[in-house]
C-alpha cells in the first residue's frame, strides 16, 4: 500500500468525525421531519467535503497526485449516481413499512454506518484478489457488463417485497417482533407492545427496515465496488472516493423529493457507465488496452449530464 498507516487511521477518524457532525445535523433525535432545505444544504456540504478531499489527493499524495486525484473523483462520481438509483429502492421500503419521515433518518444513519464497515471489508478484500489473482478483472468486467444491459430492463414499478428477504426470515424465526412503530425505538420489552405481556425484547419495524437497507446495501456493493476497480487499483483511492460517496446519502435520500423528476432517464445512463467499465475492464486484462483516467472521468460525466439534459427536456415537454 502507498499510504502510510498514519493515513488510514486519520481517515477513519475524520470519517467518525463527519458521521456525528451528520447525526446532530438533523436535529433532535426522532423528533424532527428533515426538511428539503436542510437536506439540499448538507448534500452540497458533503459534496464539498468530497472535493475538498480530491483537491487534497491531488496536491498531496505521495504517488502521481494529479492522475490519483481524477481516479479518486471517477470512483465518487460513479458511486454517487449508482447511489442515487438506490435510494429509489430505500424510499420504496420506507413506503413498505410506513415508516413516517421524522424517525427514517435515524434508519438511513445506522444503515450508512453499517454500510462503510460492510464497504470497507469489501474493498480490502477485493483488493487483496486483484492484487493476487488479476484475471478476477476479467469477471468483474463480465458482470458489470451484465448488470448494465439489465438497467435497461428495469421496471421502475417494482415493488420491493421486503418479507421475502432471507435475513428477516431468519431473525423472526429467532427473535419476537411487534407489528407496531414505537417511535424512533428498534427494541422494546414486552410490556410496552400493545396485547404482550412480559419483559422479553421484540424488534419494532424500524429493526426490520434496518436490517432490510443493510442487506440490501450489500447488493448494491456488488455493482458498485468493481465499477470503482475499473478506474483505480489503488484501494485508498477506491475506499475513499467510495465512502465518501456514501456519507452523504442520508442528506441525499431527503433532498430526493425535490429533484426526482430529474432523473427519469438515470437508470439508462447507469446502464451505459456500468458496460463502459466493464468493457473498460475486458479491454485491459485481454488486450492490454487502458483506457485513460481523464477520458474514463470525461465519458462517466458526460452521461450523467446526458441523462439528466434528457430527463429535464422531457419534463418540460
Amino acid at each position: 500500500m502507498v499510504m502510510p498507516l498514519w493515513a488510514w487511521i486519520l481517515f477513519y477518524v475524520l470519517v467518525v468525525v463527519m458521521l456525528y457532525v451528520d447525526l446532530k445535523s438533523f436535529g433532535r433525535k426522532g423528533q424532527h421531519e428533515v426538511s428539503i432545505r436542510e437536506a439540499l444544504t448538507m448534500t452540497v456540504v458533503w459534496v464539498t467535503v468530497s472535493l475538498v478531499f480530491c483537491a487534497g489527493i491531488w496536491f498531496f499524495y505521495p504517488v502521481a497526485p494529479q492522475e490519483k486525484a481524477m481516479e479518486f473523483f471517477a470512483g465518487y462520481l460513479i458511486e454517487k449516481s449508482l447511489s442515487m438509483d438506490n435510494l429509489f429502492v430505500f424510499l420504496m421500503l420506507f413506503t413498505f413499512f410506513g415508516i413516517p419521515r421524522k424517525y427514517q433518518h435515524e434508519v438511513l444513519f445506522w444503515g450508512i454506518f453499517g454500510a462503510l464497515v460492510l464497504r470497507s471489508v469489501f474493498i480490502f478484500a477485493g483488493a487483496a484478489m486483484v492484487q493476487r489473482f488479476e484475471w478476477i478483472l476479467a469477471i468483474f468486467g463480465i458482470f458489470l457488463i451484465y448488470t448494465g444491459i439489465k438497467m435497461f430492463g428495469h421496471n421502475e414499478d417494482e415493488q420491493v417485497d421486503p418479507s421475502k428477504n432471507i435475513f428477516v426470515k431468519v431473525f423472526k424465526r429467532f427473535f419476537p417482533v411487534t407489528g407496531q412503530m414505537h417511535e424512533d425505538l428498534f427494541f422494546v420489552k414486552g410490556e410496552k407492545a400493545n396485547g404482550v405481556k412480559g419483559d422479553r425484547w421484540l424488534a419494532t419495524p424500524l429493526f426490520i427496515a434496518l436490517i432490510v437497507i443493510e442487506t440490501t446495501d450489500v447488493a448494491f456493493a456488488v455493482d458498485s465496488i468493481p465499477a470503482v476497480f475499473s478506474v483505480s487499483r489503488d484501494p485508498f483511492v477506491v475506499l475513499t472516493s467510495n465512502i465518501f460517496a456514501i456519507l452523504g446519502l442520508r442528506a441525499l435520500y431527503f433532498a430526493l423529493a425535490a429533484i426526482a423528476k430529474y432523473f427519469t432517464y438515470l437508470k439508462y445512463g447507469l446502464g451505459i457507465i456500468l458496460s463502459f467499465v466493464g468493457v473498460k475492464m475486458l479491454l485491459e486484462v485481454f488486450a492490454d488496452i487502458k483506457v485513460s483516467t481523464s477520458l474514463s472521468l470525461a465519458f462517466i460525466f458526460g452521461i450523467l449530464v446526458l441523462s439528466m439534459a434528457l430527463s429535464y427536456g422531457k419534463l418540460h415537454k
